[in-house]
């Protein structure tokens, strides 16, 4: 599962870049299925974006709950075990995805566009340092 706003695109991008559409096709062709889940309320950017590369996804999701993840496992068949959420945000996705006891990998933000923003992150690096694995992009 991935989240969608500052993990696949920027807040203010309406289209999917080409290395993201590429990087979601190469996934995909490694047998790995992939949902979006977004706490976002833009039917008119969500949609067209999910649908633009075929991935299914739920918007609204309200995370850090972990209802929308639990709730896409269920209709793809697929357990915790076996399962992942890929976004930007401890206090979102890092969160919703530990209550729903899947594997949570927390992303570098595609992009600080507001004020706002810059401070949550901000918020959030000492989270990042505690957590245990990293890997580093040579």
């Amino acid at each position: 599962m991935l989240d969608l706003d500052n993990t696949l695109a920027a807040y203010d991008e309406h289209v999917l870049s080409d290395n993201i559409v590429q990087w979601l096709d190469d996934i995909r062709n490694s047998g790995i299925e992939l949902f979006i889940i977004s706490n976002s309320t833009r039917k008119k950017r969500v949609g067209p974006m999910c649908d633009s590369v075929g991935i299914k996804y739920i918007m609204q999701a309200f995370k850090p709950s972990p209802k929308s993840l639990l709730d896409a496992m269920k209709a793809e068949g697929y357990s915790r075990e076996v399962s992942a959420l890929a976004g930007d945000q401890i206090v979102t996705d890092g969160i919703a995805a530990n209550k729903a006891g899947v594997f949570s990998i927390v992303i570098r933000p595609r992009h600080f566009s507001n004020p706002f923003l810059a401070i949550r992150y901000a918020f959030e690096v000492p989270l990042r340092a505690l957590c245990k694995n990293k890997f580093k992009v040579k």
